[in-house]
């Protein structure tokens, strides 16, 4: 019969992560907008920190890794799901449907929000605008602040300050 006493440290680290249940909990349902899909991804995202025990270094911020864990399990199934383009049916049997033969695709609204989203962009001052399109576009602040010959705490603000601003002219488009 296998000894099933934990080592005190493994009993710990186990506590603590079962500690972080709810807070994972609240999380995933704002990631998934369902309950069960939740449920799901906080057992697989305590699964995999569990697996993954003795990656986790001491001192590192737990709660901070769990998030990250579940973070990405989230993007990764979505991935898959995107790539696959299957789609649960919300209908009363559940059948999964491949959606690619049976979509079709209205461009209108995405149309008109891109207009909206180019107008309030042209809208910023140069100062602000420039540096927050090239971080969107991929550069890295150091990168942002070496072309521009300017601080990289100054990068930081005009991008902070360009979404903010940009927020504010969009504000019409938040999710409510």
């Amino acid at each position: 019969m296998k000894n099933t006493k934990l080592n005190p440290e493994v009993k710990e680290f186990k506590n603590k992560v079962s500690e972080e249940s709810r807070p994972l909990r609240a999380y995933a349902l704002k990631l998934t907008h369902d309950m069960d899909d939740a449920n799901d991804l906080v057992q697989e995202t305590m699964l995999k920190a569990f697996v993954n025990e003795e990656k986790f270094q001491e001192g590192t911020n737990l709660k901070g890794w769990l998030y990250t864990i579940m973070k990405n399990i989230f993007i990764n199934k979505y991935r898959r799901a995107v790539k696959s383009n299957i789609f649960n049916d919300p209908t009363d049997n559940q059948y999964f449907i491949n959606s690619s033969s049976v979509t079709h695709r209205n461009d209108g609204e995405g149309n008109l929000v891109m207009t909206e989203i180019n107008k309030a962009l042209g809208g910023l001052n140069d100062n602000l605008k420039t540096p927050f399109l090239m971080s969107y576009r991929g550069y890295k602040y150091e990168e942002i602040a070496s072309f521009l010959k300017i601080p990289l705490g100054t990068v930081k603000v005009r991008i902070h300050n360009a979404r903010k601003e940009l927020m504010k002219k969009l504000d019409s488009y938040r999710k409510v």
